[in-house]
């Protein structure tokens, strides 16, 4: 799951080296925090979160087969 993720941001941001994801577990949910350059948020989270949310619901339907509950959030 988080080579997914990272595979799709590192496509939209110009700085790769600040891209970071880390992934929260507990026993219902997986969390994953991406943090990238304060330059590239704007082109992750796109006009009106629409990117963003896209990325949520590529990332909600994967998870989805594997029954586990996944949420993405955005770290600046």
């Amino acid at each position: 799951m988080k080579e997914i993720i990272e595979t799709i941001i590192l496509n939209l941001v110009d700085n790769k080296d600040a891209v970071k994801i880390t992934e929260k577990q507990d026993e219902k949910s997986i969390v994953y925090e991406v943090k990238v350059a304060n330059e590239d948020m704007g082109k992750v989270i796109g006009r009106q979160g629409r990117l963003a949310k896209s990325i949520r619901t590529v990332v909600k339907s994967i998870a989805g087969r594997e029954h586990k509950k996944v949420t993405v959030e955005f770290i600046d």
